[in-house]
């Protein structure tokens, strides 16, 4: 997902947190077996976020209820950690959020929109023996929130209205201050003069931050439920500092050419019907409710037909 997720824990060893957070097994429903596809079980990772452990749970059972065998290993960590097993083949699959696999996993600046972004993360991956499958309409975007009734007082629907006030504080953890989709684009792109930054390492404290009204705006994931909460205004980024961060299946290609068009079809399905607002809900039951990954994956698995 975005960017800021991928910023650290490099010192753990990646054998080690392979062998750690290495999980196998499935969906356990009522549901009668499929029949097995054989072959070396498709080893699944997830980064060390909810959505994306979400994200690969949902995969992942997908797989198995077409018969194709899976090893999980959830929760590793950064692309830095990640990248060099994906691209080794150790790691074969990943649900990768495209602007941010670009800028963060290669250096690049993202395409403007979800297909151009698609074209150019699958021609960067592809030396490495890495295809993509395609891409949802999900996202899991950086986005920034501030108080409503802050935003209602003075006008504030986006980022540009920022500069209707005197002071601006943003919290965030300490990579956004460099980034461009973060607070290094309020600065660079919008040209808010009247902003300053504060480093608040954890998501919770930032909220509490804000809430209290010590901090201005703070980033939050598109996912998160607190999009969704009246007592904060998402602000409209009317200057596209952060590109599109739609959900894709990263694929080892070797696997995809031994598994072919089936295999292709099984995960494109559970694309085609991942929407953002989905994602919210799946997040909110795990993050807010306190239901494991691997249950809300079933349960809209079940829902969706899947």
């Amino acid at each position: 997902m975005r960017w800021f997720r991928n910023a650290s824990v490099v010192a753990v060893a990646l054998a080690a947190t392979l062998g750690l957070t290495a999980c196998g097994g499935g969906d356990s429903g009522d549901k009668p077996a499929a029949q097995s596809k054989g072959g070396a079980p498709i080893v699944v990772a997830s980064f060390n976020f909810t959505d994306s452990q979400i994200l690969a749970e949902i995969y992942a059972q997908a797989l198995e209820a077409k018969g194709y065998p899976v090893t999980r290993k959830l929760n590793l960590g950064s692309r830095e950690l990640i990248y060099p097993s994906l691209k080794s083949g150790e790691l074969q699959f990943i649900p990768e959020y495209q602007g941010a696999a670009i800028t963060t996993g290669f250096g690049q600046e993202a395409g403007k929109t979800a297909q151009e972004e698609h074209d150019q993360l699958a021609k960067l991956f592809e030396p490495s023996g890495v295809a993509l499958l395609n891409f949802a309409a999900a996202e899991d975007k950086n986005t920034y929130i501030i108080k409503s009734d802050l935003a209602k007082e003075k006008g504030i629907a986006s980022i540009s209205d920022l500069k209707k006030l005197d002071k601006v504080v943003m919290a965030g953890p300490p990579e956004c201050e460099k980034r461009l989709p973060c607070f290094k684009g309020f600065t660079d792109v919008y040209k808010l003069t009247n902003i300053s930054f504060q480093t608040i390492q954890e998501a919770g404290p930032r909220v509490q931050q804000l809430k209290s009204g010590a901090v201005t705006v703070i980033p939050v994931d598109s996912v998160s439920p607190l999009t969704g909460d009246p007592a904060y205004t998402v602000l409209k980024d009317d200057l596209n500092i952060v590109p599109t961060e739609n959900v894709v299946p990263a694929v080892n290609k070797k696997v995809l050419d031994e598994r072919g068009a089936d295999f292709a079809n099984a995960v494109n399905a559970v694309s085609a019907k991942l929407t953002t607002d989905i994602m919210r809900d799946l997040n909110k039951r795990v993050d807010s409710d306190g239901e494991k990954a691997a249950d809300v994956a079933k349960d809209w698995l079940a829902q969706a037909g899947l």
